[in-house]
């Protein structure tokens, strides 16, 4: 029994990481091809290039896993099955499910890997992925420009900025409104603020304060002031991506800030959180649906397996695409949008493992 199981899970990984190897390059090719000619008009440095695949590794791979689970299952399970190999393990007196064990044990660390990954490593090269893709390939849009934002920052602080870029730090129409037991307190406005990284100070352009005292109104201005708030000019920020660049802690606490402050993209961020989960969870539906539909062998051969596995593959990363659209354009349930795709398999899974049991 050891024997088999030690069998089932070298085949299990190397045909796994074989397909990464295979998959991988030819993505990359895929996307040189595509952006050669902004590297070329943009004259993108080539350290910066190398270092953005490197990045593009690890972006493609987490989007892609799931694809790369299946296909090595079906692969190396049709291969054995084709060569009568399952039905001597069967016969032998070893129940399905007793054969399934080391496939989940396989699946088990892929799912650590991806869940690890996915929670703190992901997200850091995410996070460079689309600097470079904002610094050197969308030059000159104003796609990761914010507009008309307004946010609760502490419990009785308000701010707003007509538009706010990230790549500046830099935002326009700015004003900060304190409250005190419901009634305005004062109000500072001014025509920009921008923070000044190397002096940790934010610097106001024609600010203009307006406070209020009973029955008294008290007015300050200035041409340029160098002050601080409590919040972080990130929370400016409404850009889609933010949550994927966070870790695990960094995630929630992210999301909890959402919530304070109204954001108009927090189902978007509490999708990245569920897909957290769902995408490591998804090994073990995927691996149990892959071995169930591919144990047996066919007058067809290998080609009818892997034909169903390339068409279910590519069907379970298109349902995870479009679950995630419906949440951010129909606002469908975030919970939903990410566990939909793993329901819908895990019932196929369990109708062609009661098929395969027969």
């Amino acid at each position: 029994m050891k024997i088999l199981y030690k069998y089932i899970i070298i085949k299990y990984f190397s045909t796994f990481f074989a397909m990464i190897l295979l998959f991988i390059p030819i993505g990359i090719l895929v996307d040189v091809s595509e952006k050669i000619d902004k590297f070329k008009e943009f004259d993108v440095p080539f350290d910066e290039i190398i270092n953005y695949y490197l990045d593009f590794i690890w972006y493609f791979g987490n989007t892609l896993y799931p694809l790369f689970v299946f296909l090595s299952v079906i692969w190396f399970t049709s291969k054995i099955a084709n060569n009568s190999e399952i039905i001597a393990i069967l016969s032998s007196g070893i129940s399905f499910n007793r054969y399934l064990r080391p496939f989940m044990i396989a699946a088990s660390f892929i799912a650590f890997i991806a869940f690890y990954s996915g929670m703190f490593i992901v997200p850091e090269k995410n996070k460079s992925y689309n600097e470079f893709s904002y610094k050197y390939l969308k030059k000159g849009k104003k796609s990761r420009e914010t507009s008309k934002i307004y946010k609760q920052v502490e419990e009785n602080d308000f701010v707003y900025v007509s538009s706010y870029n990230p790549t500046r730090e830099l935002a326009y129409d700015f004003s900060y409104e304190h409250f005190k037991e419901n009634n305005l307190e004062y109000k500072i406005s001014a025509r920009n603020i921008r923070w000044i990284e190397e002096d940790s100070i934010y610097r106001l352009t024609d600010y203009f304060k307006r406070s209020f005292n009973a029955d008294k109104q008290f007015i300050e201005s200035k041409k340029i002031l160098d002050t601080i708030f409590s919040f972080k000019i990130n929370e400016l920020s409404s850009v889609n991506y933010m949550a994927e660049t966070q870790n695990f802690f960094e995630l929630n606490m992210f999301i909890n800030q959402e919530k304070e402050s109204g954001s108009q993209l927090i189902n978007n961020h509490l999708l990245v959180r569920h897909k957290r989960w769902s995408l490591p969870l998804s090994t073990f539906i995927l691996t149990l649906l892959a071995v169930s539909a591919s144990s047996f062998k066919r007058r067809e051969g290998m080609g009818l397996n892997l034909a169903f596995g390339i068409i279910t593959a590519f069907t379970f990363v298109f349902f995870d695409k479009f679950f995630s659209v419906m949440v951010s354009k129909s606002g469908l349930s975030p919970f939903l949008g990410a566990w939909i795709p793993n329901f819908i398999f895990l019932f196929l899974a369990i109708y062609f493992l009661k098929y395969a049991k027969k």
